[in-house]
Formats: C-alpha cells, structure tokens, sequence
C-alpha cells in the first residue's frame, strides 16, 4: 500500500457547502467539528477526480462505469453493473483522505497578504507525512508556544516602528522571529509547483498562535451576497437574497492518497497533467468558483 500527498492551491474563492443554515450565514462551508478549519471532505474529492474519467473509453452509453476499466478500478462501482446484475458491487483501489488546510490567506497591512498556518497545524502536517516518500518535513521540527499576540513572520510583512510587528486585518501582532526554519519554508515550498506559492510563500508565510489561527479560519472567509432580480420589475425578488461563505483564493490544503493496487496512483498522476493541474472543486463553477491547482507530490521533488 503506498500513498502520496495531493495538495490543492484555490485559484478562486470555493465554496464547498454544509448545506443551509439557521445562522447569519445562509450557506456556510464545511468545517471541522472540533476546531472550526475548513476542509474538503473525502467524498467531494473523489467524485471531483472520478469525473475525470467520465469519457467512452470508462462509461458505456447509459452512464454505467465499464467493467475492468480505469473508472471502476480506481474509484469502483454500485450495485448495478454495466451488464445490469445487481450484485456486482465494487470498491475503488484508490482511497481519497478529506483535504486539511495547511495555509489560509489573510490581509496584511504589508506585503499585501500573509500566508497563515499555526503549530497545530504544521504537527498534523508532520504526521501525516511520515507515510509518504515527499515532501518531509524535519522529524526535528520544534516551534515556539506563541500567545495569541505573538508570531513567527517574513521579514516582508513586518514594520520595524517600536520593535517588529505585523498588522492582519485589524489585529497588531509581535514578531517573535524572522528565523523561520528554512528547511520547513523549503519543504513546503513543494507542496506546489503553482509559481504563485513557490515563488511567494517565504515572503508571505507567518506561523500565528493556535488561538489566532482558529479565529482568522473562522471569521476572515469571504461571505459574498446574492440576489435574483425579477425580470419584470427590474427590482430584488421578495425572499431571494441570501449569502454564501467562501474559502478565499490562495488556500492551501493537502489530502493523502492511497492506493490497494499498483499504477493507481501513477494513473491519477498522469491524468492530473493531461488536465494541465487544474480542477474545478465545489460548488458554481460556472461563476468562477473553486478552479483549484491539484497536484500528486512525487519523489523527484
């Protein structure tokens, strides 16, 4: 059994939904229950990558997945089989972890934006890696407790007036150190070829306190309003006005992929860049939603 990490950069704000809700915001994201941090569950993943095979050579006319084909070796199928028995179910050789966010895009008074992560975060990273051959993390990585007023930042982010500082949103931050552990900047860094986070990420990432994390994951997501203008009056339609949460552009999350049978992964590898790295994720995407940079982190890293 062999796994890789997929890593998913948004290109766009994406919304993948909880469904409706009785709180301020009508379609929230989906979020971890104990910490509030947006994720992408593991069946939104797959049926996103499954339907990169939706084409003749793996569906037969009426929709049915072929039998012996990439389709059903990678992702399986239901009860009813392309020669119409009901008992030819089968489950996917490749397994899809739900994606964690490893960095979320918040405004900084500087630079423009911070890339944010947080201990909690980085440790979760470093035990979800030790499974995969790329990218590692260092097995002796140590970060400082931090209070929430405290963090670890790019020295482009920082204003040197009365000691360093970095302002996000409209919170003033004490900069701890500017020594970011160059072998965790460089081992991130490969999380994506996407030039934007490898060229951008040492001049943007700051390592904030649990606390600090938490409450910009929580409360700095973008919460756009919509509307349906009646055709006839020009005017709002009485009960359709409604916002939705998005998860900003520039996030970064990673999901681990294991395969039970051999060349799974390579399949998807391959697949992935007959697709140029770029998928669409969640919901609206025909107003631009959730284009995405997905990549399958591979050794020669």
């Amino acid at each position: 059994m062999q796994q890789q990490v997929l890593s998913i950069l948004t290109r766009t704000p994406m919304h993948v939904g909880a469904g409706a809700s009785v709180g301020v915001v009508d379609l929230p994201i989906i979020r971890e229950r104990h910490t509030g941090y947006p994720v992408i569950p593991g069946s939104s993943l797959k049926g996103v990558l499954a339907a990169l095979w939706n084409d003749k050579e793996n569906l037969t006319k009426d929709n049915k997945r072929i039998k012996g084909s990439d389709l059903e070796t990678l992702f399986g199928r239901d009860d009813f089989g392309s020669e119409g028995d009901d008992n030819n179910s089968q489950a996917g050789k490749l397994l899809v972890g739900e994606a964690k966010i490893l960095a979320f895009p918040v405004r900084s008074a500087k630079n423009a934006f911070a890339w944010c992560t947080c201990p909690t975060v980085i440790y979760r990273l470093l035990r979800d890696l030790q499974s995969v051959a790329s990218p590692k993390l260092p097995n002796d990585l140590k970060l400082p407790q931090l209070n929430a007023d405290q963090c670890l930042a790019a020295e482009a982010l920082c204003f040197t007036e009365n000691g360093k500082k970095v302002i996000l949103e409209e919170y003033c931050l004490q900069v701890v150190s500017n020594d970011v552990d160059p072998n965790l900047i460089a081992a991130l860094e490969k999380m994506s070829e996407d030039p934007v986070w490898r060229k951008e990420l040492g001049q943007h990432l700051v390592i904030l306190s649990n606390e600090m994390f938490s409450y910009f994951v929580q409360n700095a997501c973008e919460i756009a309003q919509h509307v349906k203008i009646d055709i006839d009056t020009n005017a709002a339609q009485g009960g359709a006005l409604f916002n939705q949460e998005n998860v900003p552009s520039e996030t970064m999350f990673y999901a681990l992929m294991t395969e039970t049978k051999d060349k799974c992964l390579e399949k998807l590898a391959a697949k992935l860049q007959d697709n140029n790295h770029i998928l669409q994720i969640g919901a609206d995407a025909t107003t631009g939603l959730g284009w995405c940079t997905v990549e399958l982190i591979t050794e020669k890293q």
